[in-house]
């Protein structure tokens, strides 16, 4: 299974779309990025693909509306995630708007779920 990897310019792209609050936290991930709230992911970078965790009714409006991708190698999709259409995806085709649009809806949410807990570390049992 191959993961596309975002470039500079994807990942710039990306982070100009992003809203400014302060609790957004920016991570990398396998290559690409995830972007956090309460430690939540509500929107992803998938190569240069932006994608975004949206509610049912709003994720069926968009796909409805337009022509979405897929988030996730094409032998595993991963569910509950939607890719904003391909032409938002690239930088300066009048559309920034549009994918601003969709990810501060996915922030707000993403803002109405409770607050993942932070992962504890498993523990090693000694050795005998």
């Amino acid at each position: 299974m191959e993961m596309p990897k975002a470039s500079d310019a994807d990942k710039e792209h990306f982070r100009s779309v992003l809203p400014d609050h302060p609790e957004v936290v920016v991570k990398p991930m396998f290559g690409n990025l995830g972007t956090f709230a309460n430690g939540n992911m509500f929107t992803g970078l998938f190569g240069p693909t932006i994608v975004v965790k949206l509610g049912e009714a709003d994720k069926e409006m968009l796909g409805s509306t337009e022509r979405t991708v897929p988030f996730g190698p094409a032998e595993l999709p991963m569910g509950g995630y939607t890719g904003l259409p391909e032409i938002w995806n690239a930088e300066g085709d009048g559309d920034e708007a549009l994918a601003k649009a969709w990810v501060e809806k996915a922030s707000e949410h993403v803002a109405g779920l409770p607050p993942k807990a932070p992962k504890v570390p498993k523990v090693k049992a000694a050795k005998k």
